[in-house]
């Protein structure tokens, strides 16, 4: 049988190899018929020409690929054929032509079904875009498309290009990307990726990428690159493949020279199949690399699938990867009696002329404000350090400790603001009238999945985690701790992680997981890189061996898994198929195989063991969606305004500690808003979301806990109400300014700890963003 990835020039053709096998099966059948039809000597004729023919034919491929500079196994096959001609063994020689030309055809099928995954991402490819002109509406080919265009997506047509959504939502099926099988909903303005399913009606995008250089073009290149890299695991295989050439040959010799009969040594030949070595592990690989896509992660190629199975360490960049990279206010410092909402004020409105992701989290943060922003006037900003301009008239600063020193304003090096500020994963400080007002302190959220997947990293057999960051020490130290990493890294420039990544090598094979371009170098270093494709950048991508096409860390466990089981079923094959192999082998030499009973069983062999490697097609089933997609639907957009208003609550907590007043109407505005949504939004999840989730989840209660967390925040948030409705009826006292900052402290971190848990927890279940 012909191995894998090698088929030779002659039976390469997919047309010709239909018609050899056709042509076997007929000369068989014919030799069959022959006797019945009266015509016994066309039986030996019959069988004679497909032999022969398929021994030509192996020749000349052998030959062929000498000249190549490679030896092909094949020859075994030749040698049987040669011999069951020459010893007049004809339906010997039949049945092993039919091994060859079926063998080929069944390598044909496997490799197919171990590609179809990957097949299918690429036969998503757009060809035509609907360019919308004004008034009408242009079809244009996909290369044709600039950023700035207006691409009208048709109802189930693929998206062509990276873009925006412009006007109406887009209901988009992403699932070939991601294996998320719900459509998702983007509104205006939002991000989609060229090669997603429009699975809603009519829908607009502007284009935000060339065709070539968006999304779907990178996968298609990730694709295609998946069948250049030959595995270590089938390099070793192949080196076997020769010795077992010569083992087969030596007993073969062996067997004739002590029995005296040639059939045994022809018998030994027809049984020998080195297709167990050289065609399992690619089999397998291919189709561990298939499954991984078919879950969301992008492998190039057989090779870096077997390198990720065989990693022991994993080294994580910090911000994106284990951090949401999406920076958020954790607090507000006032200076000289400035009231904190005056310098969000301030730095809101100036950041709304800039699209950072700090000026972002500022913006967001003061959507809670009680006044709205005023629109900035003569920005300037400087790359990477802040901006200055006007709000209402007066002149505004907000950026590094740096960028206001640089304009006579240094923030203090040392006292309680320097140690906040230090503390904090950045800081913006903020200038007013030509004074330092006050800073704002950001943080990087740690990813919702990122404990539970390195838990299944740990679990998968991974035994040393450490996270590189550029980041300052203390705040990578931080996030350390918190994730219980091995080790944590910080203040690396590029060249220092890519000594980490190398240093790591030395002492085990090693993946590496990152998202940015600075991780790019430390990508290419590691055994396996990992690039987060989802929102990562392209130079990541392009370094990287595997892409998570998911904005989700817990699919690099699930990868790890399917990688380690892919491996696990080519050895398996191997072992299990050889083992048959060499038995059968031992049998035909002591003469208890004949010939055609050999050529029957390494045919079997053959099958059990394609049939064998195509497991790693499969593997633990997709997790079935809850079938609530409305209750999962609201939990997202719930929980989104339930961090909303934890802002808030943060904000006022920090007032009332600053100040001898008490905020009263925002404190009434934060009462109702916990009645209106946090208490419904309890109840409905113990009518619909709770009883979907327990039967999963198995166990007597299995959301006793969360039962327990509900009735504590309403517990808190009735006594919280009760407190502020008696604010109307006098002036609040100290003492009630102390308890109602304590309340909102309480309940601040009660209710982001149960959404974390619950949001883990579907998570858990059905394997869905929390996000999504």
């Amino acid at each position: 049988m012909p191995a894998s990835g090698r088929r030779t020039p002659m039976i390469s053709s997919p047309l010709f190899r239909r018609l050899l096998l056709g042509f076997v099966l007929a000369a068989l059948a014919a030799g069959f018929l022959a006797p019945v039809l009266g015509e016994p000597a066309l039986t030996r004729l019959a069988w004679q020409a497909p032999a022969a023919l398929m021994a030509v034919i192996l020749a000349a491929d052998f030959l062929a690929g000498l000249r190549r500079g490679s030896f092909g196994v094949d020859i075994i096959a030749w040698f049987a054929l040669a011999g069951a001609l020459a010893l007049g063994q004809t339906l010997a020689g039949a049945i092993i032509a039919l091994m060859v030309a079926g063998g080929s055809a069944l390598e044909e099928f496997a490799e197919a079904r171990a590609h179809h995954a990957l097949a299918a991402l690429l036969s998503r490819s757009a060809r035509i875009a609907h360019r919308i002109e004004g008034e009408a509406i242009r079809d244009v080919p996909v290369a044709a498309i600039a950023p700035g265009d207006l691409l009208l997506i048709k109802p189930g047509e693929i998206v062509p290009a990276d873009g925006l959504v412009h006007g109406a939502p887009a209901l988009l099926d992403e699932s070939a990307l991601t294996g998320e099988p719900v459509p998702v909903s983007h509104p205006d303005g939002t991000q989609v990726r060229s090669g997603v399913l429009n699975a809603g009606p009519p829908a607009v995008i502007r284009a935000t990428a060339r065709a070539e250089d968006s999304t779907f073009a990178a996968i298609v290149r990730l694709v295609h690159a998946a069948g250049l890299e030959r595995p270590r695991l089938v390099r070793l295989a192949d080196r076997f493949a020769l010795a077992f050439l010569a083992a087969t040959l030596l007993l073969a010799g062996f067997a004739w020279l002590f029995s005296g009969d040639p059939v045994r040594a022809l018998a030994v030949l027809v049984v020998a199949t080195p297709c167990p070595l050289i065609l399992a592990a690619p089999i397998a690989l291919i189709a561990g690399v298939s499954r991984a896509a078919h879950r969301g992660v992008i492998v190039k190629g057989a090779g870096a699938l077997e390198r990720l199975a065989r990693a022991r360490t994993a080294l994580f960049d910090k911000t994106g990867t284990l951090t949401a990279g999406t920076p958020r206010i954790s607090g507000i410092e006032a200076i000289d009696g400035f009231d904190p909402d005056t310098v969000l004020h301030a730095a809101a409105s100036l950041e709304q002329a800039s699209t950072h992701a700090v000026a972002r989290a500022i913006v967001a943060a003061a959507a809670g404000l009680t006044r709205p922003l005023a629109p900035p006037e003569a920005v300037e900003e400087t790359p990477g350090s802040g901006l200055s301009g006007r709000v209402a008239g007066r002149p505004v600063l907000v950026g590094s400790a740096g960028f206001l020193a640089a304009a006579g304003l240094p923030p203090p090096t040392s006292g309680p603001l320097a140690r906040l500020t230090a503390a904090a994963a950045a800081a913006a400080w903020v200038a007013l009238d030509g004074r330092l007002v006050g800073v704002l302190l950001l943080s990087d959220p740690i990813r919702p999945e990122a404990a539970r997947a390195l838990r299944l990293l740990h679990a998968a057999g991974i035994r040393h985690l450490v996270m590189l960051s550029g980041d300052r020490q203390a705040a990578v130290d931080e996030i350390g701790g918190v994730l219980g990493l091995d080790a944590a890294l910080g203040d690396l420039s590029p060249a220092d992680k890519l000594a980490a990544v190398r240093a790591e090598r030395a002492r085990g094979p090693t993946l590496m997981v990152g998202d940015g371009i600075n991780d790019a170098p430390a990508l290419a270093a590691s055994d396996i890189g990992v690039a987060m494709g989802a929102h990562g950048t392209a130079a990541a991508a392009e370094a990287a061996d595997a892409v998570l096409m998911v904005d989700r860390l817990d699919r690099l466990a699930e990868a790890l898994a399917i990688a380690r089981r892919a491996r696990a079923i080519a050895l398996q094959s191997i072992a299990v198929g050889m083992g048959l192999s060499l038995a059968a082998m031992f049998a035909a030499a002591a003469g208890a195989l004949p010939p055609v009973a050999g050529a029957l069983l390494q045919e079997a062999i053959d099958v059990v063991v394609i049939l064998n490697a195509l497991r790693a097609l499969a593997g633990r089933p997709a997790p079935r969606p809850l079938e609530d997609r409305t209750a999962v639907g609201r939990l997202a957009r719930e929980h989104a305004e339930l961090r909303t208003l934890l802002e808030r609550m943060r904000r006022t907590a920090e007032r009332i500690d600053r100040s001898a007043s008490v905020p009263t109407d925002e404190l009434r505005d934060i009462a109702a808003r916990l009645t209106s949504l946090l208490l419904p939004h309890q109840k409905e999840e113990e009518k619909a979301l709770f009883p979907a989730l327990a039967p999963r989840l198995g166990g007597r209660d299995p959301l006793g806990a969360m039962h327990r967390m509900h009735d504590e925040i309403a517990r808190e948030t009735r006594r919280f109400t009760l407190l502020v409705d008696a604010l109307a009826a006098a002036e609040p006292t100290a003492a009630e300014g102390r308890e109602l900052r304590r309340l909102l402290t309480v309940l601040d971190a009660l209710i982001a700890l149960h959404l974390s848990a619950e949001e883990d927890l579907v998570s858990a279940v059905e394997d869905l963003s929390p996000a999504a």
